[in-house]
């Protein structure tokens, strides 16, 4: 992209609040943002790059007090919010404004739907939908140092001036092959799931903990609660504050004593200093509660025979996407297909329903997958030497 594109940097509120005020009555605003995430409990927007029908522009976010007329101006309106891969533009807005953006279209899961690879790489559907190649020589700058140079905001530019001209050209197809139902649908379940994981403690997230107790996982909670806010407080990733394997160690052990914590491999170089009260603390709160205060433990697959099933099965879940268009990896795991074919198979509970026997997913692969287990379909070899070697061939 030519750095001489026309363009507004914005570097006052008062810049910010007029730009909102023109931009309130456009049909689209696409916008990306740069920022820096690295080892921060949130990262730090650094850069909003934003397009119009009529302008395009720059705000500077490290020059203003706060830019949330510009958020207000995104979930107001009846225009379309274009991004890609919107999963930190969407948390930047909601921590703003407690509120998610406006018809908020995200290329980068509107592609997978078409029969793109999922997660695609900005650059990769720029230059397969648009044929443009993009310049990818400012991807390591640090975006908080100023000023920046005109190849810094001219990379910045080029991640949103093609936003509109790919989100017509997917939502022409999207329209074609009758999806937008399902991409609204997903980015709605999508949208759901983040502001989620905003309002309740993930402390089930913590990696490890599938084999403790009810008693351990209610030290993790407790564990997680004054790691989380530690590195709230410090703005610092939380795993350098209290990593996940520590987490669990000292939930196995049930250990309140500070001596005990610090007996630990590893405490004293891989947790945050000044919190050791704090934990003892945590494990002591845990340890007092009541029986019935205490998490329930994550249900578990049963064990069954699905395994070679399971395998079997996936493999016919990526030739369905194949024929369909469409990423596997939008429409489920090899997890979601397994229980799938356990919940067709009258293993588990009949409610509630599988991911896959739910919404858009059961058009895609729930009759299929029924046929391929009563034996109706079959997975053949059709074409040994081309890409797509296998097919489904009904045999009933």
């Amino acid at each position: 992209m030519n750095s001489s594109v026309t363009h507004q940097t914005i570097t006052t509120q008062e810049e910010l609040i007029d730009f909102c005020e023109r931009a309130r009555t456009s049909s689209y605003i696409a916008f990306d943002t740069e920022f820096v995430s690295e080892n921060r409990y949130r990262s730090v927007l650094c850069l909003v790059q934003v397009a119009t029908e009529n302008e395009l522009v720059i705000i500077d976010t490290m020059k203003l007090e706060n830019i949330d007329p510009f958020w207000m101006m995104l979930v107001e309106g009846d225009h379309v919010t274009i991004t890609h891969a919107a999963r930190e533009e969407f948390l930047f807005c909601y921590r703003a404004v407690g509120q998610r953006p406006k018809n908020l279209f995200d290329i980068q899961l509107a592609a997978g739907m078409i029969g793109f690879e999922y997660p695609a790489a900005y650059a990769n559907l720029v230059s397969k939908i648009l044929g443009i190649p993009l310049d990818k020589g400012e991807t390591r700058t640090d975006w908080q140092k100023r000023p920046l140079s005109p190849a810094q905001l001219s990379y910045a530019l080029q991640d949103v001036i093609h936003l509109k001209p790919i989100h017509d050209a997917i939502s022409k197809k999207l329209s074609s092959m009758n999806r937008l139902s399902w991409l609204k649908e997903e980015m709605a379940s999508w949208l759901s799931d983040l502001m989620r994981a905003e309002s309740e403690p993930q402390w089930q997230r913590v990696n490890g903990i599938a084999s403790l107790n009810s008693r351990a996982l209610a030290i993790v909670r407790e564990l997680w609660l004054v790691r989380d806010q530690e590195a709230k407080r410090k703005n610092k990733s939380a795993r350098r504050i209290l990593p996940d394997d520590l987490i669990v160690e000292l939930a196995r052990r049930g250990v309140s004593d500070p001596r005990g914590l610090k007996a630990v491999r590893g405490f004293d170089s891989r947790v945050s200093q000044g919190i050791v009260e704090q934990l003892a603390s945590a494990i002591e709160t845990a340890n007092r509660l009541p029986e019935n205060q205490l998490p329930e433990r994550p249900a578990r697959s049963k064990p069954n025979k699905l395994g070679l099933l399971g395998q079997f099965l996936n493999t016919a879940l990526n030739i369905i996407c194949d024929r369909e268009k469409i990423a596997a990896s939008i429409v489920g795991t090899s997890q979601d297909i397994r229980d799938l074919a356990a919940w067709h198979l009258k293993m588990v509970p009949a409610s509630p329903k599988p991911l896959l026997a739910t919404g858009w997913r059961a058009q895609i692969i729930g009759q299929t997958v029924e046929d391929i287990i009563d034996g109706s379909i079959a997975i053949r070899v059709n074409k040994p030497q081309s890409d797509d070697p296998l097919d489904l061939h009904r045999i009933k």
